[in-house]
């Protein structure tokens, strides 16, 4: 999968609980018919009202001019009900929709997503109000209503239950420029739903003696470096291989990822690599790389290409006629989806040029794609010790799971066990999933970048599955019977909790006071307020966590714990630092990576340090600690400079989501 937009993910920054409603702007109520235009900037929360009558269907658009917003929706009691965000950027629309329960003022709260976005305008306005969707047929052409049009990209959906389809359907339009609709039949490219298909295909030889998962993938595949560790086949199906993702690497060699990218590529450019991510099954980070490796350990294993294995062994017995894996770029296929997504001018091609297999790029419909998901429970290809295999939880060294399994990843869903995968690349969003006691699937397939393929999925599973689904509770923190207002802290200690907390490079939690107050404030994050529970521990009052300040011995506080969810995370003290004076000249030169065979050159450009390439737009470094800068370009998120003996400049290491240290010489 590839992302297009890397945001660093913690679950104390999901604030999905009870919000409060206060230091907002009351902007007024939204009546049918009436467009508000307004202008909003950082900082700024807008608060409309909607009156609606019991068991309404409200959808709404807010057209962005400019300014990237969220927007939050609450019950006339003002608790939280849902959060819209698509990842269509600072201009286009974003789609609202609110099912009322009771009669009363429901509640849209609209701000800006960056902490430092300009201000910018929306247009707000009513797109239809009628009764709440009563039969599941109709509540799933409610879901989809914003994409069942003549002039969008659109999707195509599919429930399988008991071994049958129960429901299918086609919204929108498959081509733009020919007006080609969307039906169950509309092939689409479906991304990493792929890789479990790769891993199946392993498993197929496995079960023949053909190889084992347990074998070294330089058996295989001996392109792949020496590392002075095994990185075995299950390593690469479940993501612990510590292997560097390909379409990280290659982005960072110059690659635009509309290129024609073939299987030959990628191993180029991974047989050139010099140091792995961490040292094999220590860690799950997602790798693309991985199933590449495996699907090319399928096709030399059994003398076909992958794309000939897969179709002889698991599409034709499953009489999957319109899916197949897509290694020609250049190849024809029949009612075939193109993607599209969505800017200032509307809609464009959202490019796609793989000439790959394994990661991605199998084809698919959601007829077909239903008849796979049935073989998990109705085995026609395969046998259970495969299904087995491929549905329990993987493990790292240490013991520990992670949610993955073998090409898919398993976990719970409003109480159900739940098996699934999405995929996104290009414009194309999918998400399969599975809830394995239930023998219900559920396939949503988009060829709209903005499109929230997982989300939509689980929302067409809350119909089908309406009798068996229910909420978990809230695991919350254990409370201190002490009241805030009861411990009384001195300025001294409040001023030793004061300052930057690195909980990862380039991910801040900023410690500040206002009027003998504490709050916290992380990286392109809204401020929380810190409430105390005990001298050093704080609970955060926006969401159920708290953190513990650690004092040394002589009182120094230079380690944060945030606790939450059951996980502890160590935020290290950042010494003070004085942007300004940081000598961007020491920085400038020529950088070369063997490993990706490229080089950038760093220059000042005003006040700015400013990375070059030949193929790529320039793009900004920023400093933010001695000798560390990020990169405003997502394939170079960190890099670290570093020093000889006379603390020149002679190289530096890149990091980003997928890719650690890769090591660039000054030359």
């Amino acid at each position: 999968m590839i992302p297009f937009q890397y945001k660093i993910a913690f679950i104390f920054f999901l604030f999905t609980t009870i919000l409060p409603l206060n230091a907002q702007e009351q902007k007024g109520e939204i009546k049918m018919g009436k467009t508000i235009y307004g202008e909003i900037v950082s900082g700024q929360k807008h608060q409309y009202t909607l009156k609606l009558k019991k068991d309404q269907n409200a959808r709404l658009t807010l057209i962005q001019v400019g300014v990237d917003v969220k927007i939050i929706t609450y019950d006339p009691s003002k608790n939280k009900l849902e959060e819209f965000d698509s990842p269509n950027g600072n201009n286009g629309p974003e789609n609202v929709v609110i099912q009322s329960t009771n009669a009363g003022d429901y509640i849209l709260e609209i701000s800006p997503l960056e902490e430092d976005a300009p201000k910018g305008k929306y247009e707000l306005s009513i797109l239809k109000i009628k009764p709440k969707a009563t039969t599941p047929n109709e509540q799933v052409d409610d879901i989809f209503y914003d994409w069942d049009k003549k002039i969008t990209p659109g999707a195509a959906v599919a429930v399988v239950k008991g071994g049958k389809i129960i429901f299918k359907k086609g919204y929108g339009m498959a081509h733009l420029e020919y007006d080609i609709p969307i039906i169950p039949s509309t092939v689409f490219h479906i991304a990493s739903v792929s890789k479990q298909f790769t891993v199946f295909a392993a498993l197929l030889l496995e079960k023949q003696g053909k190889l084992s998962l347990d074998d070294d993938i330089r058996k295989y595949v001996p392109e792949v470096p020496d590392f002075g560790k095994t990185i075995t086949l299950r390593h690469l199906a479940t993501h612990t291989s510590g292997l560097r993702d390909q379409w990280n690497l290659l982005a960072m060699a110059g690659w635009r990822l509309d290129d024609v990218i073939t299987k030959e590529h990628i191993l180029k450019i991974v047989s050139r690599q010099k140091e792995l991510n961490f040292n094999p099954g220590e860690e799950y980070v997602y790798c693309n790389t991985g199933f590449t490796l495996l699907a090319e350990t399928v096709a030399r294993v059994s003398g076909m290409s992958f794309a000939q294995f897969t179709q002889k062994n698991i599409f034709e017995p499953l009489q999957m006629k319109s899916t197949l894996f897509y290694d020609d770029h250049e190849k024809i296929v029949k009612n075939r989806a193109y993607s599209y997504y969505q800017d200032s001018t509307g809609y464009k091609k959202s490019v796609l040029s793989y000439a790959n297999a394994g990661a991605t790029s199998l084809f698919t419909t959601v007829e077909d794609l239903s008849l796979w998901a049935m073989n998990f429970s109705a085995l026609k290809v395969g046998d259970t010790s495969i299904i087995s295999k491929m549905n329990t939880p993987a493990t790292l060294n240490n013991g520990k799971t992670f949610g993955g399994a073998l090409g898919q990843f398993v976990g719970k869903y409003k109480g159900l066990n739940e098996i699934s995968h999405g995929g996104a690349d290009a414009g194309y969003r999918t998400f399969l999933t599975r809830f394995p006691d239930e023998d219900v699937s559920v396939i949503v397939f988009s060829n709209d970048g903005a499109f929230n393929s997982g989300g939509i999925a689980h929302k067409v599973a809350d119909i089908f599955l309406k009798d068996k689904i229910k909420e978990e509770p809230k695991k919350e923190e254990p409370k201190s019977d002490l009241k805030p207002e009861d411990i009384i802290l001195d300025q001294k200690t409040i001023d030793s909790y004061l300052g930057d907390f690195e909980l990862v490079p380039g991910f801040v939690i900023n410690i500040l006071s206002e009027n003998g107050k504490l709050f916290g404030q992380a990286t392109g994050q809204p401020r929380f307020t810190l409430l105390p529970a005990a001298v050093h521990e704080f609970t955060i009052k926006e969401v159920s966590a708290k953190v513990v300040f650690v004092p040394s011995e002589d009182g120094e506080v230079n380690l944060l714990k945030l606790h939450q969810g059951g996980n502890i995370m160590d935020a290290k003290r950042m010494q003070a630092f004085d942007k300004t004076k940081v000598n961007l000249s020491d920085f400038e030169g020529h950088f070369y990576s063997d490993e990706l065979a490229t080089g950038y050159h760093f220059k000042i450009n005003g006040d700015k340090l400013i990375a070059t390439h030949s193929r790529l737009s320039d793009f900004e470094l920023s400093p933010v600690k001695k000798d560390y800068f990020n990169g405003a370009a997502w394939f170079f998120g960190q890099v670290e400079f570093v020093r000889d003996a006379e603390g020149k400049i002679n190289g530096c290491k890149v990091t980003n989501g997928r890719v650690r240290n890769l090591h660039f010489r000054k030359f």
